[in-house]
C-alpha cells in the first residue's frame, strides 16, 4: 500500500507539481534573455489543461491504439523512476539490489515512446524527428552510462541508491571529487539531450520538421508529452541530485541547501539552452561518442584510483 501512496503522491502529483514550476521558470528565464515578460506562473498547467480540454485527432493510416498509448507509456515511465527516486531520498533502507539499473533503463522510456509515437502516426515528418531522436538516444546513452560508473566505483561498487546516498552522507558528495565533477558535466549534457533541448533539440525543431515526432499530436496526447516533458525537467536533475550530490535533505539547513541545488541545475540547463545554436544530429551524435565518452572514460579512469 504504501509503494502505491509513494507512486501518486510523489511519483505524479509532487513530480508534476515541481516539474511545472520548473517549467515556468524556464520559459520565464528564456523570456527575460530575449527581452519578453513571459508567461504568468500557472501558464504551463493552463496550457496543459486546455489541451486536455480539445479533441483528440488521429491521422488517416495511422496505427491507432500504438499511436495512443505511446504518450501514457512515456508518462508512466517518468513516474516510476519518480517513485523510486523519491523512495530512495526520503528512506535510503527501502533500496533494492540493482535499483540504480532500473531508474537508468526506465530513464529511456520516455524517449522510446517519443519514437514509437512518431512512427506510428506515419506523417513523414514524424518519421524523420523519430528516426533523430533514435540517433540521439544510441549517442548519449554510451557516455550516461559511463559517468554512472563514478558513484558506483566510489560508493564501493555499489548498484543501490540508497547505499549511494548512505556513502555521501558519511563520506561527503561525489561531485566533491575529480572524477565526480568530470562525470557531472558529461551527466549535464546527456540530461540537456534526454530533455530534447537546445543545442539538442533537433528531433522536435520547429522551424525544420513542425515539431517532429509530435506533429500530429493534439489533444490530450499532446498533453500527456508536455506534462511528461515538465515531469523530466524535475526527475532528471533530481537523479543526478541523487548521485552525485547527496540527495535531497528536509532537516534544517539543508532543505535550503537542496532547493538551491536542483534549482541551479535546472538554471544551468536554461543557459546551455539560451546560449547554444541547434547542432545537426551527425555533430551531435560525433561530440557525444567523441569528447563526452572520452570525458566519461577518464572519470572512470580516476574513480578507479580513488580521484
Amino acid at each position: 500500500m504504501i509503494y502505491v501512496f509513494y507512486f501518486i503522491v510523489f511519483g505524479f502529483a509532487a513530480t508534476a507539481t515541481i516539474g511545472l514550476a520548473a517549467s515556468w521558470i524556464d520559459r520565464k528565464v528564456t523570456a527575460r534573455v530575449q527581452y519578453r515578460v513571459g508567461p504568468p506562473l500557472l501558464q504551463p498547467l493552463i496550457d496543459i489543461v486546455k489541451l486536455l480540454g480539445k479533441e483528440t485527432l488521429v491521422p488517416q493510416g495511422a496505427s491507432k491504439i500504438t499511436f495512443l498509448t505511446a504518450p501514457l507509456l512515456g508518462l508512466a515511465g517518468v513516474m516510476l523512476v519518480s517513485t523510486l527516486l523519491w523512495l530512495n531520498n526520503l528512506d535510503p533502507a527501502k533500496t533494492f539490489l540493482g535499483d540504480l539499473i532500473v531508474v537508468i533503463y526506465l530513464l529511456a522510456i520516455p524517449s522510446i515512446s517519443i519514437i514509437i509515437g512518431g512512427f506510428a502516426s506515419r506523417n513523414p515528418l514524424a518519421s524523420l524527428g523519430a528516426s533523430r531522436e533514435m540517433k540521439l538516444v544510441l549517442s548519449y546513452e554510451l557516455p550516461f552510462l559511463l559517468c554512472m560508473l563514478v558513484p558506483v566505483i566510489r560508493s564501493g561498487f555499489s548498484i543501490r541508491l540508497g547505499e549511494i546516498l548512505s556513502y555521501q552522507a558519511q563520506n561527503g558528495v561525489i561531485v566533491g571529487s575529480l572524477s565526480g565533477t568530470l562525470a557531472l558535466i558529461v551527466a549535464i549534457m546527456c540530461v540537456q539531450a534526454k530533455l530534447a533541448l537546445v543545442p539538442f533539440d533537433m528531433p522536435e525543431a520547429e522551424t525544420e520538421i513542425v515539431g517532429g515526432p509530435l506533429i500530429e499530436y493534439s489533444g490530450s496526447g499532446l498533453a500527456v508529452y508536455k506534462l511528461m516533458k515538465n515531469m523530466l525537467l524535475f526527475t532528471l536533475p533530481f537523479f543526478l541530485m541523487i548521485v552525485f550530490m547527496g540527495g535531497f535533505r528536509f532537516d534544517g539547513i539543508h532543505l535550503l541547501y537542496g532547493i538551491l541545488k536542483y534549482v541551479g541545475l535546472v538554471a544551468l540547463i536554461t543557459v546551455i539552452r539560451n546560449t547554444n545554436p541547434r547542432v545537426r544530429i551527425d555533430q551531435a551524435m560525433r561530440f557525444f561518442w567523441g569528447p563526452m565518452t572520452v570525458m566519461a572514460v577518464i572519470a572512470v579512469t580516476l574513480a578507479l584510483f580513488g580521484r
